[in-house]
């Protein structure tokens, strides 16, 4: 009777260790997890945009042209291959065939690269419209579609090719767009 009370006790030892060991392990991989979710936090911090103070504008006039120049050109430009997109994204034309009276896109002087676009209807191949080149600092407002569509609205992707001096595309940038055609 004592080899069994005996080897009932090694089971429950043994059944306590294996619990110990088990609960160690997880304890352990909790605690790893924690800390790769932690460091990846770190990591991802960036500024958000309500974090930047936000400008107004300066008037420029004869007395601070040379100063605002100055500070426009020490200004840090856009990290090379980024592109940030000056631009409405709702075109309106009075019909298919005359140039919209609202359609601007600008490649602000801060970009790194000069760019083209395309204008095609979304889910399809059908180019409606090509751009030519933006340089830095040039904008394009008078826009006439190349496909003569009738009235409706349109939605449409805006992909914009930036460019090194040879006009390659070095990257591109989808956006989402609207085309409205009235009459």
């Amino acid at each position: 009777m004592a080899d069994s009370a005996n080897q009932g006790n090694r089971k429950q030892r043994g059944a306590v260790t294996a619990i110990l060991v088990v609960g160690g392990l997880v304890i352990v991989a909790l605690v790893g997890v924690i800390v790769a979710l932690v460091m990846n936090l770190k990591r991802g911090e960036t500024e958000t945009y309500s974090d930047i103070p936000q400008q107004r504008a300066v008037v420029i006039n004869e007395e601070n042209v040379e100063e605002v120049l100055e500070e426009i050109a020490s200004e840090p430009a856009v990290t090379p291959g980024y592109y940030e997109v000056s631009m409405n994204t709702t075109w309106n034309f009075p019909d298919g065939v005359s140039p919209a009276r609202d359609a601007y896109v600008e490649n602000v002087p801060g970009n790194t690269n000069d760019v083209y676009f395309d204008i095609t209807l979304r889910g399809t191949d059908t180019v409606i419209y090509e751009s030519p080149v933006i340089p830095r600092g040039g904008y394009l407002d008078d826009v006439t579609l190349t496909e003569n569509l009738s009235a409706g609205e349109y939605d449409c992707v805006m992909t914009y090719h930036l460019v090194d001096e040879q006009q390659r595309t070095l990257s591109t940038l989808n956006m989402a767009m609207t085309i409205v055609i009235e009459n």
